[in-house]
């Protein structure tokens, strides 16, 4: 690592001096996200060599099987919020019900996060790229009192900061806090992220669609048109795209930001709500593709102005270069409503 390279630190305290009247707090509390990622990361690589892959044999809120990474990487990311004494209260994807923390300091706290303490964990087992995803918003409740539900439930819009963390080759930590788009490589020889990727803006078009066309059937029709898009020979326009699929929502995001491309997981015959969690992954991915000047999407409209209503409340979700979320809504209202028979 060259020696004149910004650490994450360094890199959080100058932008501080962005914000005449920032007290440091929002810094801290990405300390906290820092150092919870550093001990995920660190037992997520001995995976195979200790007890810590596999299923825990119980179920989250969703009815998902839960790996034990799942609950380990949830209780670090936990502990790391409270002990800093600035977030309030948590919403874990693992947790039936958000979660207060109720010791003087914490209740004084200005923030709430959610989170996704370890997205696609059950690919540990296959040695594949997996992730961490938080979202952090200020409360509405007076500081002070203790966290309320109306806390977590605020659009996408009001989120001040999110982020992800992956955990593949190499480790790198990519947050915003609405001025810009920010990547930090962990050196494992020193321990610490250092800026690799200032300023990520993902191009206005892609090459790469990915989507799990395993589901195919099941797909809405305007879905369907827009896959048969992507694979029509079509060269003048750079056509057919080329598929890639994960299944790790931060690993395909994170192709995709670097190279142009679109995610979509969307509404099917068997979850006509979609699957993917709004709070816990839409929000904060959509929150950062806007920042990076990509669109984010529920196929219809953008995922950052919807009103929550529920914790864990799920959506489809269309995200990536913003010429191919574009052209994938317009397929999807063209085949959608009362007249879409008449398009088929």
């Amino acid at each position: 690592m060259a020696e004149n390279m910004k650490t994450l630190g360094e890199f959080i305290v100058e932008k501080q001096l962005d914000f005449p009247d920032a007290s440091g707090s929002l810094s801290q509390l990405l300390g906290a996200i820092r150092l919870a990622a550093k001990v995920v990361n660190r037992e997520i690589n001995k995976a195979g060599l200790v007890d810590i892959i596999g299923s825990a044999g119980q179920e989250n809120v969703q009815g998902e099987q839960q790996q034990k990474l799942d609950i380990y990487a949830n209780d670090k990311f936990k502990a790391a919020m409270e002990a800093r004494g600035e977030v309030c209260g948590v919403a874990s994807e693992e947790e039936d019900d958000f979660v207060a923390f109720n010791n003087t300091q914490s209740k004084n706290g200005k923030y709430i996060v959610l989170m996704d303490p370890l997205d696609g964990s059950s690919n540990i087992d296959v040695n594949v790229s997996v992730g961490t995803i938080f979202s952090i918003y200020k409360r509405v409740s007076p500081v002070g009192s203790e966290v309320t539900e109306a806390d977590f439930l605020q659009p996408g819009r009001k989120q001040i900061a999110a982020g992800y963390v992956i955990y593949g080759s190499s480790t790198m930590l990519v947050y915003s806090t609405g001025n810009g788009v920010h990547g930090f490589t962990l050196d494992p020889s020193i321990g610490v992220f250092c800026l690799s990727h200032q300023d990520m803006k993902i191009p206005t078009d892609g090459k790469i669609y990915s989507i799990n066309e395993g589901n195919y059937i099941k797909f809405p029709e305007g879905v369907k048109r827009y896959i048969k898009f992507c694979q029509q020979e079509a060269p003048e326009q750079g056509r057919p795209y080329t598929s890639r699929y994960i299944g790790s929502l931060v690993s395909d995001f994170h192709r995709n930001l670097l190279k142009g491309g679109i995610f979509i997981y969307p509404t099917t015959a068997s979850a006509p709500k979609g699957k993917l969690r709004l709070l816990y992954e839409c929000n904060p991915m959509a929150f950062l593709m806007e920042q990076a000047g990509g669109k984010a999407s529920d196929g219809f409209s953008s995922i950052l102005d919807i009103k929550p209503s529920e914790l864990h409340q799920r959506t489809s979700f269309f995200v990536g270069s913003t010429n191919m979320v574009n052209t994938a809504e317009a397929m999807m209202a063209d085949f959608s409503g009362p007249d879409a028979e008449t398009n088929l």
